[in-house]
């Protein structure tokens, strides 16, 4: 049984960076009656095949289930394995916020801001986990609100002044630029403090039950897609200050991280049992981006020291040189603790406000569809509805925060990283949780902002190719639940996505087009029909509601199973989702509490249960667990 179980497991990619024999836990499960050999024979035998009821069982098991806690050594790994996931993407935010905040010259701003995101998102991140949806999915900023902040700082009265483009004339220091940048910063803050309210309330009410069935994959495709489509002029700005370097970067992202994601590389590792031996280390699958940006800085390094790059600032690939951004890690102090209200007083924009809320209602939707692939690759059973309210709840407190610090963004839950679960095989909280911490840390050491705001505008570009290509692919795969052989269905998609480009194109070119003689109104009306995944998802929305068409025709039917279809798991909901340190415990002895939506009650039969399924011939339970 062992040797078929781990033959089982060595055709799957992992990350072997320990011996099997000291990372594999298997879970034996058994009757309540206590089965005995010939029962166990005879349940074999209705498979068909001996042992292929345990070998399915077993196929997608991940290592390390939710609720267990791998040894030290491990946890620190993989959290610094996700932290590395995130980075890239994380990183991105406020490099591309510095163009409509008018910081493009001022490197040590940036460098603040990238501190600050990183320390919000590690706080999210142990607030999700510990009471939230409590499964291990990481917190970051996201780009369902880069593209209404960019609309919202694209509006005449906040484009940046003509000055503040001239890296010659421009004065960081100078009051009338901090008032400039500061100003746009604060009116951001304040219109993502206001919208979070709305996901507060939609997820601690239960409400986003009820939104999401109205909500299916001919919304979230062109919602989804347009983020990463919208986002090409700024990749194309970036990318063409040096068009040789972004392609060497995004040929080198590529290469790591399709090419090679599966050749690993021998490193020194020991063990308790051999005190030296070489292990294998997936180098290029863990970190392709890391990688891609780091050579390419070096090469931008190296192509500066031999001033193969133009010095001067007015010829073409001067922005590949590395000492552009002058002395700023010099200037960035080694520590740092960012703090609510450090930009000044947030204010809010009514427009803003209605801007950021479309981006938000794309992001609950998004971060719904992640609890369950989250729950599904770390072995846990199916989010219950009070634990999916929480997790959207605290997802609004995380955006809350965020906006009061001062990232310029909200938070969501990390879709990359739940794909990192499936390719670990460790489904472990604790990791995200020392993930989260390791996150904070980073965001406390000023140095670290610092250097990665040096990195040069074309390795960024580069980088923004490959990422939101990404982004732009991963909303259209939502289409794979609907039937895309349905003229109707391949209306309401091809007409949602080709209006979000037409519309807000048009606009932009005509900013005085749209008057209706109330200025707020015009202000709301100009950043919702800017912003291109608003104008998508909307009509996507409206079209498959009202069009005639069946649920399964919709994709429905397939969005729902894949949500719940999951694996066969022995950890039970409430081991899973109940809250910590015995909250649980003293809730269920008020009566009251079966009202909240939030709070679990022990009234609620487990939906997932997979003793509680028709068809269901036994009730296993966890009696044993042997390591191999």
């Amino acid at each position: 049984m062992a040797n078929q179980m781990l033959s089982s497991r060595a055709g799957r990619t992992m990350l072997p960076i320990y011996p099997i024999s000291e990372c594999i836990c298997v879970r034996v499960w058994r009757n309540k009656a206590e089965m005995d050999v010939q029962d166990n024979d005879q349940l074999k035998g209705k498979s068909g095949n001996g042992s292929s009821l345990l070998t399915d069982l077993d196929k997608n098991k991940p290592v390390y289930c939710v609720t267990d806690v791998p040894p030290w050594y491990l946890c620190i790994f993989l959290a610094i394995q996700h932290y590395l996931t995130a980075f890239g993407a994380i990183i991105s935010i406020p490099l591309i916020l510095a163009e409509g905040l008018c910081l493009q010259h001022d490197s040590l701003i940036q460098s603040q801001l990238i501190n600050t995101i990183f320390f919000v998102s590690g706080l999210c991140t142990i607030l999700q986990v510990t009471f939230g949806v409590r499964l291990p999915i990481l917190q970051g900023g996201t780009f369902a609100l880069v593209t209404p902040a960019m609309a919202l700082l694209s509006m005449p009265e906040w484009k940046c002044p003509a000055w503040t483009q001239n890296a010659t004339v421009v004065n960081t220091s100078s009051p009338a630029f901090i008032e400039v940048w500061q100003t746009r910063l604060r009116t951001l803050q304040g219109s993502i403090m206001v919208a979070s309210v709305l996901q507060i309330v939609v997820g601690f009410s239960g409400l986003i039950g009820f939104l999401m069935r109205f909500i299916g994959p001919l919304t979230i495709a062109p919602t989804v897609s347009l983020i990463g489509l919208s986002l090409y002029d700024s990749a194309g700005e970036k990318a063409g200050s040096h068009w040789g370097i972004s392609a060497m970067t995004t040929v080198l992202i590529i290469l790591f991280s399709q090419y090679l994601r599966r050749i690993p590389i021998l490193v020194p590792a020991c063990s308790k049992f051999r005190k030296l031996r070489t292990t294998k280390f997936f180098i290029f699958q863990i970190m392709p981006i890391l990688l891609g940006i780091a050579i390419s800085w070096l090469v931008c390094y190296i192509l500066t020291i031999y001033d193969v790059l133009p010095p001067d600032s007015a010829q073409y690939g001067h922005l590949a040189r590395t000492d552009v951004k002058g002395n700023v890690v010099d200037r960035a102090p080694w520590f740092m603790i960012p703090y609510p209200g450090q930009w000044g007083l947030p204010t809010v924009n009514l427009a803003g406000v209605f801007g950021i809320l479309a981006g938000i209602i794309c992001s609950m939707a998004e971060s719904v569809g992640d609890y369950h692939t989250c729950a599904r690759l770390s072995g846990a059973p199916p989010p219950p509805k009070h634990a999916i309210s929480r997790g959207i709840g605290v997802e609004g407190i995380g955006s809350l925060l965020a906006g009061a610090f001062g990232t310029g963004n909200g938070t969501t839950s990390f879709s990359e990283n739940v794909a990192v679960l499936g390719i670990t095989k460790v489904g472990s909280r604790t990791v995200i949780f020392l993930s989260g911490v390791f996150m904070i840390l980073m965001g406390m050491l000023g140095k670290f902002g610092a250097i990665f705001s040096t990195i040069p505008t074309p390795v960024i570009g580069g980088m923004f190719l490959i990422m939101f290509g990404v982004i732009s692919a991963a909303g259209i795969s939502n289409l794979q639940f609907a039937d895309m052989n349905s003229s109707r269905n391949i209306f309401v998609f091809g007409f949602s996505m080709f209006a979000a480009l037409v519309i807000p194109n048009w606009l932009i070119k005509n900013p005085n087009a749209l008057e209706t003689g109330v200025t707020e109104l015009d202000q709301v009306l100009h950043i919702l029909l800017t912003t291109h995944m608003f104008v998508g998802g909307f009509l996507g929305f409206f079209l498959d509601n009202t069009i005639p068409g069946s649920k399964r025709e919709r994709g429905l039917i397939g969005w729902e199973k894949e949500h719940l279809d999951d694996a066969n798991t022995s950890l039970t909901t409430q081991e899973v989702y109940n809250l910590p340190f015995g909250i649980t415990s003293c809730l269920q002895s008020q009566s009251w509490v079966r009202y909240i939506p939030f709070c679990p009650w022990n009234g609620d039969e487990p939906e997932n249960d997979l003793s509680k399924r028709p068809g269901s011939e036994f009730n296993p339970q966890i009696i044993e667990e042997a390591s191999l």
